[in-house]
């Protein structure tokens, strides 16, 4: 189905003439600027899609013309746990207070009416205040299963202070039945009920929960409202391209929520958002938050061609990483265009050397094939590639411990996420696991934390042993720096533009004292530091980057 973007240039001719007929009225010549910017970015956002798809909200157009007063909306993002995604030991190398923004409520936010006022609140970047909770008429609470505790905090302080809370996201799509405190939820994907919801909210008639079956054409996602965060908060920021993965691994709850035939936006689409966040000053990293970026071939190269293109027009020194199934290393026409594009990392998950496991899990797209070859042909188009391991597979042998540092360590994935196999709330390993009787909590969504849900066929005091001492040893400084050497040794960066911003020095210079003096592993950084940039100088910004990242691995490996 073909996407009909386009800004309406008519709301904003509307807006600006509103506007030049307002400053005509005022003598502050300052304050007419502001109020200049504000409309017209209100009319950016409540104007950006004329959508016939999905007529019942063009960025709450519809909606800002009844006559009710506007709503008070408080969204709320849980805190993250210390854990191996928070990167919470090096955010203060950077001087940021958190790895990335809330899309998901952003996104909510963007398809609220216009005139409804809306407020941000994310914990993990400032605490939730009393006040902020007073203001609202509504509070709109969203997250991760990771969030769970958090979540909770956050719905026993809504209802102290008699606070009506409607929850959405991947943790109440799942989980809503562990929330008996929270009386409204929103499962799946908003942008197909959001019409009722924001129906029912005027009517003050709320249904105690929203659900609709099949999956919204994601043609018609606005651009997040980047204007309810400070942007310089946040290390990396998340764009969405598509949602689905065609494959179907029995662990993954990438089905549940997002089903197997990929929906993706179109280019433009995808590109005016980058826009959006370029225009606000962002020149650092984006995180493309696909299932699997690769789900749709042909719409991924699309894509590429189109962020080659913008990214020579604009001169940008934005780049990217993402998340794919190991089949890209069949197509290396498709890693030298993400390489060209300006993708710098990819997430794969690996799994296991076990095949046994990977056929235990279907994980068929990783079958049949050397993954370390798969990894190295990556790695040399110019991308690091990030990898995801799971130990505690009915049929791991119980060497598993053994083979999988050896396959990591050969690799040379270096952000290696080692996790104990979790059977997560509706999927293919959770049915299995229920009918077979072997269930034995849910899972807390963090899978690092040397915690089972589950009766194992490995004995659990042998599996939670192997795992921690599997987990010190890929992090201890000997391990990790050889991983980083094995690694450049077969990376070839590709020359795209990229941006030392001044957090990028500091977290150098910070570098040099926290690992180069203060920590264990002084001498392995210092000889990873001179041997890369006299040999490799092109590699040495990468090294220096993988070297800060493994203080907070070994942080989280050490809590185990």
């Amino acid at each position: 189905m073909q996407c009909v973007p386009g800004v309406r240039l008519d709301a904003v001719r509307l807006a600006k003439r509103k506007l030049f007929s307002d400053t005509r009225r005022r003598s502050n010549i300052l304050h007419c600027r502001k109020r200049f910017r504000i409309d017209l970015r209100q009319y950016r956002c409540t104007a950006q899609y004329e959508n016939p798809i999905h007529p019942c909200f063009n960025g709450g157009t519809q909606y800002a013309k009844e006559a009710d007063p506007p709503v008070k909306i408080l969204l709320i993002y849980p805190r993250n746990p210390d854990s191996f995604w928070s990167f919470q030991h090096v955010l203060a190398f950077v001087s940021r207070k958190s790895a990335f923004p809330p899309l998901g409520l952003l996104t909510v936010a963007a398809l609220l009416p216009a005139d409804w006022d809306l407020r941000l609140v994310d914990l993990n970047v400032r605490a939730l205040a009393d006040a902020d909770l007073e203001w609202a008429d509504r509070v709109f609470l969203s997250g991760m299963i990771v969030h769970k505790p958090s979540a909770h905090e956050v719905a026993a302080r809504c209802a102290a202070l008699g606070k009506t809370v409607i929850a959405g996201g991947p943790l109440f799509t799942t989980c809503h039945a562990e929330f008996p405190e929270i009386r409204h939820f929103v499962l799946g994907e908003a942008e197909d009920q959001i019409a009722d919801l924001i129906r029912d909210l005027r009517r003050g008639t709320l249904r105690s929960m929203y659900r609709r079956e099949g999956w919204p054409d994601v043609c018609g996602t606005p651009v997040p409202r980047w204007d309810l965060i400070s942007l310089r908060d946040y290390v990396t920021m998340p764009v969405q391209f598509s949602r689905g993965c065609p494959y179907n691994c029995e662990f993954c709850d990438i089905v549940v929520m997002n089903g197997r035939v990929p929906r993706t936006k179109s280019p433009a689409q995808v590109v005016r958002e980058l826009e959006e966040l370029r225009h606000q000053g962002w020149r650092d990293m984006v995180f493309i938050t696909d299932d699997n970026f690769i789900g749709n071939r042909k719409r991924a190269r699309e894509l590429l061609h189109e962020l080659i293109a913008w990214r020579k027009r604009t001169g940008t020194s934005i780049g990217f990483f993402t998340e794919a199934s190991v089949n890209l290393a069949d197509h290396p026409d498709l890693c030298a265009l993400m390489a060209r594009a300006g993708f710098k990392k990819v997430f794969l998950g690996l799994e296991t050397p076990a095949a046994e496991s990977l056929e235990e899990c279907n994980k068929v797209q990783n079958r049949e094939r050397d993954l370390v070859e798969s990894v190295r042909i990556i790695q040399a188009a110019g991308m690091e590639v990030m990898g995801g391991f799971i130990v505690g597979f009915d049929s791991d042998p119980r060497d598993i411990f053994r083979r999988q540092l050896e396959f990591i360590q050969r690799s040379g994935v270096v952000t290696a996420m080692v996790g104990l196999l979790n059977a997560l709330p509706q999927t293919a390993l959770h049915r299995r696991l229920a009918r077979e009787g072997r269930l034995l909590v849910e899972s807390c969504g963090n899978n690092t934390d040397a915690a089972l849900n589950f009766i194992t066929r490995l004995e659990p005091e042998y599996l939670l042993a192997g795992y921690r001492e599997l987990m010190r040893t890929l992090y201890q400084p000997a391990s990790y720096y050889r991983r980083i050497r094995t690694f450049l040794s077969a990376y070839r960066p590709h020359a795209t533009r990229s941006r030392l911003s001044p957090a990028d020095f500091r977290a150098f210079l910070i570098s040099l004292w926290v690992l180069g003096v203060r920590e264990p592993g002084r001498r392995a950084y210092w000889g990873l530091f001179w041997s890369t940039l006299l040999s490799s100088p092109r590699k040495f910004r990468a090294a220096i980057e993988l070297s800060i990242l493994g203080h907070h691995f070994r942080k989280v490996a050490s809590t185990l």
